[in-house]
């Protein structure tokens, strides 16, 4: 038999703990569903890249993280095994044709259970070696609830996350007003100060992202979408400046944390946006205290919460809940999905302050056992001073 076979511990596991656990959490998942569906095997067939792939398997010693090698991966439910199959085991055909060869060579028949998609030719293989096919979300449900391992993953992501934003903060604490613009100072102790723009905060975000050990991933801006002016357009005092990032960290877990800070506020209605997103967010904590809730529920909850303070249908007021992980957004995303005890979930809410100014705020929480209250990971101060931040 070519390829190899993750055996419980004895698999290598460069990953540490994390990936055993996750494939024990799938496994227990996944052995349900094939007894109850009658089915033999669960399938998924992609690239490294596919966190479903991922998610099933131990990387190879200096293994890139995101690699494009075809792999084919399967739970036999007779065994109770995981078996790989990929393409870089150098032993020839593709690997869905092997892991279906393999599948037989072990006296499988019968119905194979895998993603809704997976690539074409691979299911012509499968099907080819006499099996059928048959959908699951199986997977997706496992992934949706978090290992210790993984939450502290994405908890390590949030750190580096909360990193960027501070350093950000920290400069616009540090800014002046020069002609109406937010200007820091240059190294030269003599030289006059430079315009602050959102490319410059940008960067900075970044660097302290990889200072923290976590990479920036193309997830980072500043008033990202909102129609405020262009990256090299100095910022400006008493404006909204939202800033975002959701870094990876070195195992591949996402984490997410946005932030609205203003330099010389004016106490206006801005005040009254902060005051009611932020009220949402202790809301939803209480929420998920008293038990699991769906993706709809928290977020009408938010919602309401936001519009409790005296804002009508008229008023703009968005809301955004989905799971982080090998994602940035995964599940629970959609209205039905239940944030249940061991989800990892960020919550994003945004009011317009007027024009095209809003105020955003974004957390990750991880939910605990009902009467527990939820964990904000790594969530700095969600103030709107930049000074408040680096308490």
């Amino acid at each position: 038999m070519t390829g190899r076979t993750d055996r419980g511990r004895a698999a290598v596991d460069t990953d540490g703990d994390v990936s055993l656990e996750r494939r024990d959490r799938a496994a227990s998942v996944l052995s349900d569903v094939l007894a109850d569906r009658e089915a033999t095997a669960f399938v998924h067939v992609g690239t490294d890249r596919d966190p479903g792939i991922r998610y099933c398997r131990s990387p190879l010693p200096n293994e890139p993280l995101s690699s494009a090698v075809p792999t084919a991966v399967a739970y036999d439910g007779v065994d109770r095994e995981w078996l790989v199959r990929s393409a870089a085991d150098d032993s020839g055909g593709h690997p869905a044709d092997r892991l279906a060869a393999d599948l037989r060579e072990r006296g499988r028949d019968g119905t194979l259970l895998t993603p809704a998609r997976i690539p074409h030719d691979a299911a012509l293989y499968l099907e080819n070696a006499g099996f059928d096919l048959a959908s699951t979300d199986a997977l997706e449900r496992a992934r949706a609830v978090k290992t210790d391992g993984e939450r502290e993953r994405v908890a390590a992501a949030q750190r580096a996350a909360s990193a960027g934003i501070r350093r950000a903060a920290s400069i616009l604490a540090d800014t002046t007003v020069v002609d109406g613009e937010l200007t820091v100072a240059t190294d030269g102790s003599d030289a006059a100060p430079e315009r602050l723009t959102p490319a410059r905060l940008r960067t900075a975000i970044d660097e302290a992202v990889v200072a923290a050990g976590a990479f920036p991933d193309g997830n980072t801006a500043v008033n990202p979408g909102s129609g405020a002016p262009g990256d090299d357009t100095a910022l400006r005092p008493g404006d909204p400046i939202v800033l975002e990032t959701a870094p990876r960290e070195p195992a591949g877990y996402y984490g997410g944390l946005v932030r609205t800070l203003v330099v010389d506020a004016d106490g206006g209605r801005e005040r009254r946006v902060h005051v009611a997103v932020t009220q949402s967010f202790r809301s939803a904590r209480s929420m998920l205290t008293a038990g699991p809730e769906s993706v709809t529920a928290v977020a009408a909850d938010l919602e309401a919460e936001v519009r409790s303070f005296g804002f009508g249908d008229g008023d703009a007021i968005e809301t955004r809940i989905t799971g982080v992980g090998l994602e940035p957004s995964e599940r629970p995303s959609d209205g039905g999905d239940a944030l249940d005890a061991g989800t990892v979930a960020r919550l994003d809410v945004a009011a317009r302050v007027d024009g095209d100014d809003w105020l955003r705020i974004a957390d990750v929480v991880a939910v605990n056992d009902e009467g527990e209250r939820p964990e904000w990971l790594a969530a700095p101060s969600q103030s709107l001073e930049p000074a408040a931040l680096l308490e």
